[in-house]
């Protein structure tokens, strides 16, 4: 079943601070201000999500079809995500583990106290 944006919204808008918004003239989310997914309008069907260069490689290294890049993303710490192939539960860690990297410690830690 493929994943609308609203459904990634659904997946992400219950981490504390994060926001609809947008970046680079598409929808996006952000934690408090900053960037951790962006739908891709300009291909149809994928989202940017942030994330570290190693869970990057070991994304891309797993054999998925739903996690890629392009030329315009190697070498930075995000991973396009197929909308249409990628399971809920996992695009859920990666939008979690996305949030962690932007959220400050304080939010992370008192989200930690409660899940």
């Amino acid at each position: 079943m493929a994943l609308s944006w609203e459904d990634v919204v659904a997946l992400a808008i219950e981490l504390p601070k994060v926001e609809v918004s947008t970046s680079y003239n598409t929808p996006a989310l952000k934690a408090s201000g900053k960037l951790i997914a962006r739908l891709r309008t300009e291909a149809e069907g994928s989202l940017v999500v942030m994330c570290s260069m190693d869970e990057k490689a070991a994304l891309l290294g797993s054999g998925e079809q739903a996690f890629f890049t392009t030329p315009h993303y190697d070498g930075y710490g995000s991973i396009l995500v197929d909308l249409d192939l990628v399971d809920p539960g996992e695009l859920k860690e990666l939008l979690i583990e996305a949030w962690r990297g932007k959220a400050t410690k304080t939010v992370r830690e008192q989200y930690d106290k409660t899940h």
